[in-house]
């Protein structure tokens, strides 16, 4: 069976040794055009450029790139798009225009040649629809922060690179970027986030009368929360109903981090860590974590579900781990707006688990999300392939509902039901779900064969939830965090597309706590069926029991 959330499912734009960043917006022609940043090689070489391509059947084809550079030429990266009330196309990027060729590390112990994150931030327009862009680029006038000044350069050379979509608000449109104070451990090794914001680049038609002002005002750009640490990098924003901007970004902490502003960028309020509806923080690596406002007024958040206070040591630069691993697969959290004494916010729903990619090491990031005629299409990369994908109008609907699934099995404590059958190697979900009378510490219910092949549910002395999943040459032995002292439902759900298990407890997902990095585990991909046993044999303090399989 097939499962759309599968990258390998998706619409390919393009694949070359390096791909990255696939941004589309829709043009007035009727067509899609993407912008990507791509090589011949791998990410950072000297042939890194940025080329557009156009669809005009939803992505199921795309004409060939259009290149705003050669390759060969000053390293050009990082493209986002915005389109002008006019229909005008404009395109920034970052130009390594002076051309340079190392940069020292912060504290001069070592250098990097890798040179596509500096130099001068870039504009080229269209005004067919991304057929053609101007011949000549023009510079966007940035204003220095006190992190700017405080580079090996002494601010004569600027770090920067981007990844946020622009947005609009009354009648203004702003850029994302994310400037770089330090380059070392981890390329970047300190950096804080600002908006470039333009009054008239909407309307107005000479490159050169357009005015330019960079946010927030003062020294510094968006950081971490007090305490935190030195990244703060790859914003995203979105404007809420009553014009409250808000940004979500990456950090080293083991956390998203969120903030609000009331006054158009001008002022933030105190950065402050994610945190969901379910008072859970929003568990997230070094990986960009995206908003997007949907056209009913509704949210989505992208990010991988997993971090917390033991990643926050591997980015420490410690060990031998790479702190930009950890994106496969990407969770979903649908998002409403409520009323808090400072103006709207967003709440964020409990996590969906996304898509993802059957090798586990793939790193899908780098997103973008848009809606045409009732639709709705995400954008995604691992670096080397871009591709789009059409999400069901029933996942997103999921993310907002409890959810719904075909009923397998249910019973009672004390009681044995018939153990149903799953096809073998399926991409279904099965959800297992205990209603309980009080905390019951042993065995909640068992479905072992005659050679102890099958599962058992239980709940350990330590209060975690522990699967024990039995199959001939293989086992996983898979355990939830430490739970609260009052437990009265659980579940526990095998999700056979990426090959997962999660727990959730009291209708809360169990994110693994401080304890855990991972709230949810990956197991054998050689496993294929719980199955082997009749029947399923349930404890008799188990009020009730249901297995439910749901579809992708």
């Amino acid at each position: 069976m097939s499962d759309w959330r599968n990258i390998r499912e998706g619409r390919r734009i393009v694949g070359e040794g390096y791909a990255d960043q696939p941004y589309v917006v829709q043009t007035d022609d009727g067509a899609w055009l993407c912008c990507v940043t791509l090589s011949g090689q791998i990410e950072g070489s000297s042939d890194q450029h940025v080329a557009t391509f156009r669809s005009k059947d939803q992505g199921h084809t795309w004409e060939n790139e259009v290149r705003l550079e050669e390759p060969g030429a000053p390293e050009n990266s990082y493209a986002v798009m915005l389109k002008a009330d006019n229909g005008r196309i404009y395109i920034f990027y970052d130009r390594n225009t002076d051309n340079i060729r190392e940069i020292p590390f912060h504290d001069r112990s070592n250098t990097y040649t890798r040179v596509d994150s500096l130099g001068h931030y870039v504009f080229r327009y269209s005004d067919d629809n991304g057929k053609s862009w101007s011949k000549d680029f023009y510079d966007v006038p940035v204003r220095d922060f006190q992190c700017d000044r405080d580079n090996v350069f002494q601010g004569k050379v600027r770090f920067f690179w981007n990844v946020g979509r622009p947005f609009k608000h009354n009648g203004i449109a702003y850029m994302p970027l994310s400037k770089v104070g330090e380059m070392g451990r981890g390329f970047y090794q300190q950096s804080e986030g600002a908006l470039i914001m333009s009054d008239n680049i909407l309307t107005e038609k000479d490159p050169a009368k357009i005015h330019w002002v960079t946010l927030p005002d003062g020294e510094y750009g968006l950081r971490t929360p007090p305490g935190g640490g030195p990244i703060s990098e790859e914003h995203s924003y979105v404007v809420l109903s009553d014009g409250s901007i808000c940004a979500s970004y990456r950090s080293i902490d083991g956390y998203s981090v969120e903030c609000y502003s009331r006054d158009g960028g001008h002022t933030w309020e105190q950065p402050h860590y994610k945190r969901l509806a379910s008072g859970n923080l929003a568990k997230h690596p070094r990986a960009a974590n995206f908003i997007w406002k949907m056209q009913d007024g509704r949210y989505l958040y992208w990010f991988h579900n997993h971090g917390g206070p033991v990643m926050k040591k591997f980015f420490l630069y410690e060990g031998k781990r790479n702190p930009y691993m950890g994106r496969n697969p990407v969770w979903l959290c649908g998002g409403i707006e409520v009323d808090t004494p400072r103006g709207k916010e967003i709440s964020w729903q409990e996590p969906h688990v996304f898509i993802y990619d059957k090798n586990r090491h793939t790193r899908i990031s780098y997103p973008d999300f848009w809606e045409e005629n009732g639709k709705y299409y995400v954008s995604e990369t691992q670096k080397d392939t871009a591709r789009v994908h059409e999400i069901p109008k029933e996942y997103i609907d999921s993310l907002f509902l409890p959810p719904k699934g075909q009923l397998l099995a249910e019973g009672k404590g004390g009681q044995s039901v018939d153990m149903p059958k799953f096809p073998k190697a399926d991409t279904s979900i099965i959800r297992m779900t205990f209603d309980l009378q009080s905390d019951i510490h042993g065995e909640w219910c068992k479905a072992l064969d005659e050679e102890n092949l099958g599962f058992r549910v239980s709940f350990t002395s330590q209060r975690q939830i522990m699967l024990q999943w039995l199959e001939p040459e293989r086992q996983a032995y898979i355990n939830s965090q430490v739970l609260p002292d009052k437990v009265s439902t659980a579940e526990v759900v095998i999700d056979m597309g990426p090959g997962i298990v999660y727990f959730k407890c009291n209708g809360i997902l169990c994110d693994g706590g401080t304890e855990m990095e991972y709230g949810w585990k990956f197991y054998d991909a050689d496993m294929q069926c719980l199955d082997w046993a009749k029947q399923i044999t349930l404890s008799p303090n188990i009020a009730k029991f249901t297995m439910t399989l749901e579809t992708p």
